[in-house]
Order: C-alpha cells, then sequence, then structure tokens
C-alpha cells in the first residue's frame, strides 16, 4: 500500500469532527455554569452579604454543587455534551477532585480517598503555583528595572 491509497483508507475510516457543534457546546453549558455562579453571588447579596463575601460564597455553591452531581453521576455525562465548558471552570476542578475520591474509596480512607484524592488535581496545583513564582519573579524583575 503507497501513501496515497494509506491516506484515503485513513480517511475513509477516522470518524469526522464535530468541532463547531462541540464548541457551541462548550460556550453554551460553560455560560449556563458562569450564569449560575453570578445568580447565586446576586442571590448572596440580596440576602445581606457583602460583595467580596458572596463570590466566595458562589465559587463554594458551584463547587459543592459539582461534587455533589459528580457523586451522582450526572456531571460526567454534562462533561460528555459539553467538553470543556465543564472542565475548565471551578466546577471542572471539582470534578478533577471527587472523581478519584469517589473511584478509591473501596481501597479505604487512608490508601485510597487520601493517597489519591490529588491524582487529577494534583498536577495543575503543582503547575498553577510553579506558573505563578515564575510570574511573580518576572514581574518583580520587570518593576526594578
Amino acid at each position: 500500500m503507497n501513501k496515497e491509497d494509506y491516506k484515503i483508507y485513513v480517511e475513509g475510516r477516522a470518524t469526522k469532527s464535530k468541532c463547531a457543534k462541540n464548541c457551541i457546546f462548550a460556550f453554551l453549558i460553560g455560560g449556563t455554569i458562569c450564569v449560575v455562579g453570578q445568580f447565586l453571588k446576586n442571590l448572596y447579596i440580596y440576602l445581606g452579604v457583602i460583595e467580596q463575601n458572596a463570590s466566595t460564597l458562589a465559587s463554594i455553591s458551584l463547587i459543592v454543587i459539582a461534587g455533589l452531581l459528580t457523586g451522582l453521576g450526572i456531571f460526567d455525562n454534562i462533561a460528555k455534551i459539553a467538553g470543556a465548558g465543564t472542565l475548565v471552570p471551578i466546577t471542572g476542578f471539582a470534578n478533577a477532585v471527587v472523581s478519584p475520591a469517589i473511584d478509591t474509596k473501596s481501597e479505604g480512607y487512608i490508601f485510597g480517598v487520601g493517597a489519591k484524592i490529588f491524582t487529577i488535581a494534583g498536577p495543575v496545583i503543582l503547575y498553577g503555583i510553579f506558573s505563578g513564582v515564575i510570574y511573580g519573579v518576572i514581574y518583580y524583575f520587570m518593576g526594578v528595572l
């Protein structure tokens, strides 16, 4: 089989990408998550919480909701449709922490949940902190110059 025949064979067998559809669903569902977060913030402000605390409470509420939906098996179904729309915001981080905890619960709380809870989220935390340090050093030296 020559190169051209192989290329035709691969193109015939490959599944077609639904990039536009995936982007639309990511935008709509990710946007809905943001709207829910803004609604919660406005609700907390309406209930008399100061704005800074209302923002924190809204974030915590989204984390709890995502954790509950992950535990009930609903979050993964939403993520299959929305893709990055659910995985990028704070809800995706909550899912990345809760999922390994659920998967390893049968191994016990110490050697299962405790040892593997940050399997997915750990690298995100590590590289987020590392990037922040690098950015801070660059920012510092740019200010000194």
